[in-house]
């Protein structure tokens, strides 16, 4: 898997914008990417150095459709951790 499939999007919420001030920053990631992966697309994209990555499947949810419920489909999320010092530009100001 190459380094631009591995993430897919920031994800900035009011949680996750906390999160930042302890060097820590999450991802919507593909669900077939493992650790190593996460870590070495992180460090190639933002040129940062990644000292841990957590990571977690978020399950889908139901939702009404008219008379129909439907499932959501399940994503993974990485909550990566830079080595002190280092920032990810895109997040700031947001």
């Amino acid at each position: 898997m190459h380094h631009y499939e591995v993430l897919r999007r920031p994800l900035i919420t009011e949680k996750n914008t906390l999160l930042q001030s302890q060097g820590r920053y999450a991802f919507e990631v593909a669900a077939a990417a493992n650790k190593q992966q996460i870590k070495q697309a992180v460090e190639a994209a933002f040129k940062v150095e990644v000292t841990g990555v957590n990571t977690m499947t978020v399950p889908g949810k139901k939702r009404r459709m008219g008379r129909h419920e439907v499932l959501t489909p399940s994503w993974k999320k990485a909550l990566v951790t830079l080595k002190p010092g280092d920032k990810i530009e895109l997040f700031e100001g947001v």
